[in-house]
């Protein structure tokens, strides 16, 4: 008899081609996708592969995505880029993207996050694609040569933490705030655990919203971060083009009501109030109104985690007819070419502009350190991003607050961290 099993099991058990498996047992998976970036993927893939003397296992499950030094700013990225488009071009990396947005957002645009698929990706935050029913992971350079080179990993099957969110979720109340209360309350020190999602607040939220959810996984320290797929999720694919071929075996995919795991924890989402990290970490959280003393000087919109179309359709539902405050930097960065193409047509991008903010490149940016955007010594920062360690974005000597994209749009026109609400609700 198979034992109950949670999303992790059953994803893992498909993937290493086995009835089931149990936390704590060692197997091979089959990939069915790998992918990198600029930094992590080629410049340190090819000087491995040389050696082995080994080319990619199968071209058309790879994807590089340049996002971390784009655009070159200096004679050292601009190698670095090139080295990422001479290996695509070298090893027929057929799901090349080039300067067009973020991996963990341009990957589900194109439908390359799928139900039921276990997926090895060169970045702390690839659990993103989690959101789609996918088992999703990071693994390091030195891992991922193997990965890309042989196409299977080892994995140790994880023990899963179960997250239920209850009741809705108020107005001003986003899934950046739900994850900061998480990093909180369950702590940054789970790994070797994979988290699963559920509840009403999850099964109302969009395909973008969930992301976080899984995205923020990492900063909880899991290994992945799984919602099951459901309508929402196969309507996000058949909109891209890419239609789950039998979408009742993905339905298969959700945990077993009587499944066993590590912990469950449930919360009520109906008390939730916007939430901010204070530096240096995104678990030293509290409620908004515990910061409104605190001065910005920048206000940054932009990552993986907080740059997508209805992150930038928040701050503009906060900055419309307002000005940013005359001290304040707003600097925007969307996450990808897509977002930036279908904010400029509904608007949004010529109402941030008009309130005083400044339009950034897509790509990682700020958020990891690079390219324009980044902090000065005593600068203070509120950011839709997911990190804000010592350094992270500039200067150890800067501050960086963490926030929904309303609160770091309410921020931006107060000019020091704001509570969103008080906004909206004169809107």
């Amino acid at each position: 008899m198979i034992r109950p099993a949670t999303m992790a099991e059953k994803l893992i058990a498909r993937a290493a081609g086995l009835a089931s498996v149990t936390p704590g047992q060692i197997v091979t998976a089959n990939v069915d996708l790998a992918f990198a970036h600029d930094s992590s993927g080629p410049r340190r893939w090819a000087p491995h592969l040389e050696k082995l003397g080994v080319g990619l296992w199968d071209p058309a499950r790879v994807a590089i995505v340049t996002d971390h030094y784009v655009p070159a700013t200096d004679a050292d990225s601009a190698a670095i880029l090139k080295t990422t488009r001479d290996f695509a071009r070298e090893y027929e990396v057929e799901k090349f993207f080039d300067m067009i947005g973020i991996c963990h957002l341009v990957l589900p645009e194109n439908g390359l996050m799928r139900p039921g698929e276990f997926v090895a990706g060169g970045d702390s935050h690839s659990p993103t694609g989690g959101a789609f029913g996918a088992y999703v992971a990071g693994y390091g350079a030195t891992d991922m040569v193997g990965i890309v080179a042989t196409g299977k990993t080892w994995i140790r099957v994880p023990e899963t933490i179960r997250i239920e969110l209850d009741g809705k979720l108020p107005r001003g109340v986003v899934a950046k705030d739900v994850m900061l209360k998480l990093c909180r309350e369950v702590g940054l020190d789970n790994a070797f655990c994979a988290f699963e999602f559920g509840g009403r607040a999850v099964e109302a939220m969009t395909m973008q919203e969930r992301m976080v959810l899984s995205n923020m996984t990492a900063e909880l320290g899991g290994e992945a971060g799984l919602i099951a797929p459901d309508d929402t999720t196969f309507e996000f694919l058949r909109d891209r083009g890419k239609p789950v071929l039998d979408e009742a075996k993905s339905l298969g995919f959700a945990p077993d009501s009587d499944a066993r795991y590590l912990q469950r924890k449930r919360f009520d989402m109906a008390a939730m109030v916007p939430q901010v990290a204070a530096p240096h970490s995104p678990d030293n959280t509290d409620n908004v109104e515990s910061f409104s003393s605190v001065r910005v000087d920048q206000a940054y919109v932009g990552a993986c985690v907080g740059a997508k179309l209805s992150d930038l359709q928040m701050v503009a539902k906060v900055l419309k007819g307002r000005k940013v405050a005359n001290h304040v930097r707003l600097l925007v960065a969307p996450a990808s070419q897509d977002v930036m193409r279908k904010a400029s047509a509904d608007g949004t991008i010529q109402t941030l502009v008009d309130a005083g903010a400044k339009i950034m490149p897509t790509g990682c940016g700020a958020c990891a350190g690079m390219g324009a955007g980044i902090l000065s010594d005593g600068d203070v920062c509120i950011s839709s991003t997911n990190r804000n360690f010592q350094g992270r974005m500039g200067h150890s000597g800067a501050s960086v607050y963490l926030g929904s994209p309303y609160t770091t749009a309410a921020s931006a026109v107060v000019g020091r961290i704001a509570d969103p609400r008080d906004l909206m609700e004169m809107t």
